[in-house]
């Protein structure tokens, strides 16, 4: 256990002081020709933003005791080392200067001692949650330990499927429900309580298997959210308990071969077409890739152009749910009466296995006019109707980043302490102590700040501090997932532990939910310099 005491007004005196200079350096971004002129300053500016608001975020967890109160001072100090690395030999380009932050020198030097680092090793430190949320993460965590974890490796080995009991055992347990309204058969009540419980539901299932476990309840989420924000009445009794039930399990269908963060451009087409029995509906041609899961789930929340003028841009898009049957998850192809055609082509990954991703041409096939999400009304909103449904996606994957961390520590800690070379545990060598105290730090300082943007989101507030903790979180975990592996040696390069596992999934979460260059640019870059110019 620690012996070292924290200091907690220096470290708020940094996180101060560190936010102040981004301030400046956004001013210098905005006078500079904002995140298209300088790409690089902005990408730079974003990432340190977001890190600095982790740091602040930890501040109220420190206050609850010594152990927390060292994690924050740890983190802190972490924080302004990547700071002033970033910025030294760029400081008129960023507009502040390195020494803005030379009182921070003598904290740095006690809480980046690699002694103190090292006394942080196998100390984790509370989670500090309430009894309701507690209940929620041992349940999940029961849940993933039991059921899922046990089977993550056959699925990642053998590119399997997501066994089809771990899909009804989630059910059971309410997983799908997390988000569904409870007057539609969920669990929600809205709130702070919502998200939380998703946050840390997400984490523990990706503490087992980010493929078979974290990421599997995030896909009928984002449509029931879409739905909640713009679907009619007879939408919402339709689909809402279905999905909570998983009765209907759903993938997303937006990304294009040529478009991705850019939705805008989107080529695939909804031109309306009476049905096989003249029915009111739509006729739906394109191309979507990187549809996660769509094989095994039965719709497909796609978003199509409904308008042809291209000049609209995001406003010409409608949103749809598209029936369809239960594939192949080597591949299918589905035919319909009237003659309209789906068929999907898997794209190997060299992680995150289970749900599987696929690439769908569609030809002809028709929708009923009660599948456009918000009906008439719905015309021209998909763009947002899709964003609604994506509002919780950033802060969700940085809680599938959290749980990845987790596992990866828990791991290389484990291994550390079995692991015996030149007559000692390696978890003795103060390179390796330092290592995993790095690792625990950074991991529940990831953690709580996904608390707190949960938080902020149950109020409606949080939009940027969720791309900031997408941002970092995503980032982190490829770092701790690196040295996990690397604490293991030989062996974390081989297939015999599941560490490799854990470092090729993690390096999935920077690139979906948003490419980590468009977030930090098109998002918390420019977010910061409006806010700036205002």
């Amino acid at each position: 256990m620690s012996t070292f005491e924290p200091d907690l007004h220096t470290a708020a005196s940094i996180i101060s002081a560190a936010r102040g200079m981004v301030d400046k350096a956004i001013a210098s971004l905005v006078a500079k020709g904002g995140p298209d002129a300088q790409q690089t300053l902005a990408y730079d500016i974003a990432h340190v933003a977001a890190q600095v608001e982790t740091a602040r975020s930890l501040l109220d967890y420190g206050a609850k005791g010594t152990t927390e109160g060292n994690i924050t001072c740890a983190f802190t100090a972490d924080m302004a080392h990547d700071f002033i690395t970033r910025l030294i030999g760029r400081e008129s380009l960023w507009g502040v200067q390195v020494a803005d932050l030379a009182f921070a020198n003598d904290f740095l030097t006690t809480y980046r001692d690699p002694a103190f680092l090292a006394s942080l090793a196998d100390v984790q430190g509370p989670r500090h949650l309430a009894d309701d949320f507690e209940m929620v993460q041992d349940t999940f965590r029961s849940y993933a330990m039991k059921v899922i974890a046990p089977k993550a490796e056959h699925v990642h080995r053998h590119n399997d499927d997501v066994p089809e009991d771990v899909i009804a055992g989630l059910a059971e347990i309410g997983a799908f429900g997390l988000s569904v309204p409870v007057e539609y058969d969920g669990f929600s009540e809205g709130g702070e309580g919502e998200y939380m419980a998703s946050v840390i539901a997400t984490e523990e299932l990706s503490r087992g298997s980010l493929g078979i476990g974290g990421s599997l309840i995030t896909r009928p989420e984002i449509l029931t959210r879409a739905l909640v924000k713009g679907g009619t009445e007879e939408q919402k009794h339709e689909w809402l308990p279905k999905l909570a039930s998983a009765e209907v399990l759903s993938a997303v269908a937006v990304t294009e071969p040529d478009y991705g963060s850019d939705v805008a451009g989107l080529k695939t087409t909804a031109v309306e077409a009476a049905g096989p029995n003249g029915e009111a509906g739509w006729l739906i041609n394109g191309v979507k890739t990187w549809c996660t899961f769509g094989a095994r789930a039965n719709v497909l929340m796609l978003l199509a152009r409904t308008n042809p003028d291209r000049s609209l841009a995001h406003r010409g898009l409608s949103l749809f749910i598209v029936p369809k049957p239960i594939g192949d998850a080597h591949g299918f192809m589905f035919t319909q009466d009237g003659g309209g055609k789906m068929e999907g082509r898997p794209i190997d990954t060299i992680g995150y296995r289970g749900m599987h991703s696929y690439e769908i041409a569609i030809e002809n096939w028709w929708v009923p006019e009660t599948n456009l999400i918000g009906g008439r009304d719905g015309l021209g909103k998909g763009f947002y109707l899709q964003m609604a449904g994506f509002e919780n996606g950033r802060l969700q994957t940085a809680a599938r980043a959290v749980g990845v961390m987790q596992a990866a520590y828990e791991s290389a800690l484990d291994y550390a302490q079995n692991r015996v070379v030149f007559g000692t545990p390696i978890s003795e060598y103060e390179l390796t102590k330092v290592k995993l105290g790095r690792m625990a730090v950074i991991t529940q300082a990831s953690r709580q700040f996904s608390y707190a943007v949960a938080r902020l989101m149950g109020k409606g507030e949080g939009a940027m501090e969720a791309s900031m903790v997408k941002a970092y979180v995503c980032k982190a975990a490829e770092w701790v997932a690196r040295e996990a592996m690397q604490i293991h040696g030989g062996y974390g390069y081989a297939e015999e532990y599941s560490v490799s596992r854990l470092y090729v999934d993690a390096r999935v979460l920077s690139i979906f939910e948003g490419a980590d260059e468009t977030l930090c640019l098109k998002v918390i870059a420019k977010n910061l310099c409006d806010a700036s110019k205002k």
